[in-house]
């Protein structure tokens, strides 16, 4: 491990870009019992540009809304308020991440892609196996990787030495920590809490692909981490890690997941994100 390499490695996650103000506060309302509509539309009154995102994402086919929908309130009626704000922080993110990732192999709008399906096995995963999980899972799950936008470049100019390390059998994640002394969840958590993101998020991000390794057992960091791993087995942004993951057996365990609830999220999931995905991009 290079020390001033790991120092440099945290500068950028400093420098790293801010999510919008009004992404902070609307996620913020997810853990307010008594947030309204009308709250929803105060933090976006004086964010055009945003507003328009929203309805153009709400109006797309993934949604399939019956009526074309023409303001906040109407999306917020149709489709409820966490829903809506699930929109405007998947709008704000793909701003941020719809990017190429160097050293990763990752061209641009791939990880976007597998952010996506990753948000969408989540969500379908959590209503199959009926789980009770924070509502902010969804937002969780869409900035899994986003570390990955900071050590992208540092993976580039020594993947050769990491491909060396690969070989040894050790999990791309093992190899960063190995290079750099740090790896992508854990600048992934690093950048959340930089944004005041709750704890609850910060741990999935942080602990998605050893959620063995978490302080204590939690169910929304085992839905993640399986829909991670469902998603890079299925080829959705796979990059340079390749087909190094399996799903925890422990995790498989607690989450009392099947062989059939696989294939069900196996069959949905490509499309919806596909749509999904597409709707974000048409919205940017």
């Amino acid at each position: 491990m290079n020390q001033k390499e790991l120092n440099l490695i945290l500068d950028d996650v400093k420098s790293f870009p801010s999510m919008p103000a009004a992404a902070l506060k609307l996620l913020a309302l997810l853990k307010d019992d008594d947030a309204s509509s009308a709250q929803i539309e105060q933090v976006l009154r004086y964010e055009p540009g945003l507003t328009a995102n929203i309805l153009k994402l709400t109006n797309s086919a993934y949604f399939g809304l019956p009526t074309q929908v023409g303001s906040i309130r109407q999306a917020i009626l149709l489709l409820g308020w966490k829903k809506l704000i699930q929109i405007v922080l998947t709008s704000c993110i793909s701003a941020i991440i719809d990017k190429p990732v160097q050293g990763y192999d990752l061209p641009a709008g791939d990880l976007w892609r597998h952010s996506i399906a990753v948000s969408v096995a989540t969500e379908t995963l959590i209503k199959l196996l009926k789980l009770s999980v924070p509502d902010d899972v969804f937002t969780a799950a869409l900035l899994h990787d986003v570390g990955k936008m900071v050590l992208g470049r540092y993976v580039e100019t020594e993947i050769i030495h990491m491909d060396e390390e690969a070989m040894r059998g050790l999990s791309f994640e093992q190899v960063e920590r190995s290079m750099f002394g740090i790896d992508h969840a854990e600048i992934g958590a690093k950048i959340l809490r930089r944004w005041s993101f709750p704890t609850t998020m910060i741990n999935i991000v942080r602990w998605h692909h050893e959620p063995d390794n978490a302080p204590k057992p939690d169910v929304a960091i085992d839905v993640v981490h399986t829909a991670d791993v469902l998603c890079l087995m299925a080829g959705i942004g796979m990059g340079r890690e390749g087909l190094q993951y399996q799903p925890s057996e422990m995790a498989s365990k607690r989450l009392g997941l099947t062989q059939k609830h696989i294939e069900i999220v196996a069959s949905q999931m490509l499309q919806w994100a596909n749509e999904l995905a597409a709707s974000v991009q048409s919205t940017t």
